[in-house]
């Protein structure tokens, strides 16, 4: 698999995202920087990720995605878009119930050269567990499935802090 990487946009306010390769916790704190940027900027207005080259993402990556979705519903702006025309990624999608929190469009993007890469970053072990567990919280909330999926995870996680 190709070594994940996440490039980023902004265009009066639409953001979009894009997953390439592998996607792992080792891009959770820029992946997190930029929703922050992103949500305290006064314009703005909707949000698109897409996945169509995501080979593989991991489930502290999916955690850093409803979290996304649940800062969106909380800021009242419409509702996220995912495009994901790989099979294995959009069932994976349907399985943790992101078909309920976000809009899936199985069509790619036509444009991506305006682009820009977010830089991975290496993680403290408190700070690695602080946001892995943070993101199997988000999973876990978004329904019952994902509650006893990560359910042993989150208890490990918080009975080593």
């Amino acid at each position: 698999m190709t070594v994940g990487r996440i490039f980023a946009a902004n265009r009066d306010g639409a953001y979009v995202m894009k997953f390439v390769g592998d996607v792992r916790l080792n891009l959770c704190i820029a992946v997190d920087e930029f929703l922050d940027r992103m949500f305290n900027d006064p314009e703005f207005r909707s949000v698109l990720v897409d996945l169509s080259t995501t080979e593989g993402i991991d489930s502290t990556s999916l955690g850093m995605l409803a979290k996304l979705s649940n800062r969106t519903r909380e800021s009242e702006r419409p509702t996220p878009v995912l495009v994901s025309t790989n099979p294995d990624i959009t069932r994976l999608l349907l399985t943790m119930g992101f078909d309920d929190v976000f809009q899936i469009i199985e069509e790619p993007l036509e444009h991506e050269s305006q682009l820009g890469e977010l830089p991975g970053a290496e993680l403290g072990a408190e700070d690695l567990r602080s946001r892995v567990l943070e993101a199997h919280r988000t999973l876990m909330g978004m329904n019952e499935h994902n509650r006893l999926e990560f359910k042993d995870l989150v208890a490990t996680l918080e009975a080593s802090g």
